[in-house]
């Protein structure tokens, strides 16, 4: 059986009861928007999906979608409720990042995992680098304690079994899900229509934006001149703490460069759908972030998934997604070379075409529903392992 087929087949297999641990819509944010997403395929799939979301106190007075259970941290009834709801499903899906769970490092994480009594799944939407020792022996006991866990890229995976002392069996590779435009957008764009730069995403410190503004300051040469669009708020925690600093600091420096006219900062909400479409409508995505740390980003596989040509600092996840040539990777904090990228890919439509087809060629293996049947298949492996032998 091919693998299309394979995961065909699992989408339309037995259906299963999946519990899903993780933040959860209204909260903005990058595990939420996952988590809502892999529900809705799964669920399409014919599979029921438990919810249980993780609730930091930050969003307690919005609404939201239905959930079975609230996981409160810091509150050890939650976690055994949450546990024992996770438990009436066939297999739990666990999402996990430092910052969303109680206690020191989010180690509570380590008690619900204690308590669930079917076979788990943690899925590793960060693995630092250099992490603190109580961070190491967290993700350690994560490792010992999950049953698999899912990394989104090779390197994230070497980086996870050269670091922590983790079971090398269990760790599987499944790549972060996106949305697809529900046509090609070919890069076939009108002679002398100013080419579109793009970034979007939650805006703070480290997004490296004012690298790309510089790089298009040193572009006023070009005609027509690039247009380039930031899009997204504040991200919520920054706005908390520093309020719109950052984004405030942008618009100036668009102005201090010369190039304000040249520079859109788009705060508009848009849905998936919408936002898929905006992002395939763009004639080259540029990624600069100051992370060099970084092995998976959900920015990044919507701009392939769109079939978009991409410019990227040389963060792990990039230089891996982009080594088959659906973009370019460039130096960190280098306006420079990002400016020498930009001109080359814009000045050849041939080069820009080529990218743009590497993507639409990488964009199958990416969307949604691939990503679902893989955890599909994956929990089905583990329903089977954890069957009786019959005699």
């Amino acid at each position: 059986m091919s693998n299309g087929l394979a995961l065909h087949s699992a989408l339309t297999s037995t259906n299963r009861r999946i519990g899903l641990l993780s933040t959860y819509p209204p909260k903005v944010c990058g595990l939420a928007t996952f988590a809502a997403a892999l529900e809705n395929e799964l669920q399409r799939a014919g599979h029921r999906v438990d919810v249980v979301r993780i609730d930091d106190g930050s969003d307690i007075s919005l609404a939201s979608r239905t959930v079975a259970a609230e996981l409160i941290n810091g509150v050890p009834a939650s976690i055994r409720n949450a546990a024992a709801v996770l438990s009436r499903c066939d297999v739990a899906i666990i999402q996990h990042e430092y910052g969303i769970y109680g206690g020191v490092d989010g180690g509570e994480v380590l008690h619900l995992l204690e308590a669930l009594e079917v076979p788990t799944i943690v899925v590793l939407h960060s693995v630092p680098v250099a992490p603190t020792p109580n961070q190491r022996s967290i993700l350690a006991s994560i490792g010992e304690r999950a049953d698999r866990v899912v990394v989104m890229t090779e390197r994230g995976k070497g980086r996870l079994t050269a670091t922590y002392p983790v079971d090398t069996t269990k760790v599987v590779v499944i790549p972060h899900g996106a949305a697809r435009p529900g046509h090609d957008h070919r890069v076939d764009r009108i002679a002398g229509l100013a080419p579109q730069l793009l970034t979007w995403g939650l805006l703070g410190p480290g997004k490296g934006i004012e690298h790309a503004i510089d790089a298009l300051a040193l572009l006023r040469d070009l005609r027509p001149l690039p247009r380039y669009t930031v899009a997204g708020v504040t991200h919520p925690k920054v706005l908390a703490r520093f309020g719109d600093q950052y984004r405030q600091s942008l618009i100036q420096r668009a102005r201090a460069a010369g190039v304000a006219d040249s520079v859109v900062f788009d705060d508009t909400y848009r849905n998936v759908a919408e936002l898929t479409r905006f992002v395939a409508s763009a004639s080259v995505v540029v990624l600069p972030y100051d992370s060099r740390d970084q092995v998976t980003s959900g920015v990044l596989v919507d701009a392939i998934a769109a079939g978009r040509p991409v410019i990227a600092t040389a963060f792990p996840h990039a230089l891996e997604l982009l080594s088959s040539g659906a973009g370019v990777v460039v130096p960190h904090a280098d306006p420079v070379a990002l400016a020498g990228a930009i001109r080359s890919v814009l000045s050849d439509r041939g080069r820009l075409s080529s990218m743009a087809a590497e993507a639409r060629r990488l964009a199958p293996s990416l969307s949604w529903s691939a990503v679902a049947a893989q955890y599909v298949l994956l929990s089905e492996e583990l329903v089977r392992l954890g069957e009786p032998i019959a005699r």
